[in-house]
């Protein structure tokens, strides 16, 4: 056969080579780009943050006196056996398996307030983004313990974030004038959370904490 008959045939098994490493390419990017992480609701956008933090009048926070945990009754029943804790173990987790108390046994949660995974779910808190005390000092104090609860177990709002338990310790009640999340890449969206649960609650902000955000929103 002549060489010019066989240079089709030659340039066909070429391309196909070409092809199949370019789809094995394809697939070994797919198989190593990370993950996507589960999440508590999306927050209204940076803008909207902003646009609603220019309304606000800040005002100084009211005492502790009066407050208790207990006047924020947590963790509720969602469904079955489950309750918040658990329900929201299992939507920021990944491969989450329960027991038929609804406890989780199994599975892996990234913390993104400081990068960390965990495999244990006796590792991982459920931190009030706007915490309890928090809320008793700028409003809740004159809610009924019903209207608490609703907030303490709130699920529709980005109120409720699983992460890791000494982070969440450490944080305590404090707002952001005086903690942010270490892992900063978060912090924009940790302000946009922050201003929706207040926004939606009706809670006051002092001048600190307003600062905070719209410096934080600012850099979004």
């Amino acid at each position: 056969m002549a060489l010019s008959a066989r240079i089709p045939s030659v340039y066909a098994r070429r391309i196909g080579v070409l092809a199949s490493s370019a789809a094995l390419a394809s697939l070994a990017s797919l198989v190593s780009a990370p993950a996507a992480h589960a999440a508590p609701p999306t927050p209204i956008s940076a803008s909207s943050a902003r646009a609603y933090l220019a309304t606000v009048t800040p005002r100084t926070e009211g005492s502790l006196t009066g407050y208790s945990r207990s006047l924020f009754p947590h963790w509720s029943t969602v469904s079955g056996t489950c309750n918040t804790r658990e329900t929201v173990l299992k939507r920021d987790g990944s491969g989450v398996v329960t027991d038929s108390s609804c406890a989780s046994v199994r599975g892996s949660w990234f913390s993104e307030y400081d990068g960390a995974t965990w495999t244990a779910a006796s590792d991982i808190d459920i931190d009030h983004v706007v915490p309890l005390a928090e809320a008793w000092r700028s409003g809740a104090s004159s809610w009924t313990t019903s209207r608490r609860q609703q907030f303490a177990n709130d699920l529709t709002r980005p109120q409720l974030i699983a992460v890791t338990d000494h982070v969440n310790q450490a944080k305590g009640d404090k707002d952001p004038s005086d903690w942010m999340p270490s892992r900063t890449s978060y912090r924009c969206t940790y302000a946009r959370m922050w201003v929706h649960v207040k926004q939606y609650w009706g809670l006051g902000m002092d001048s600190a904490e307003k600062t905070a955000l719209v410096n934080e929103l600012n850099a979004c």
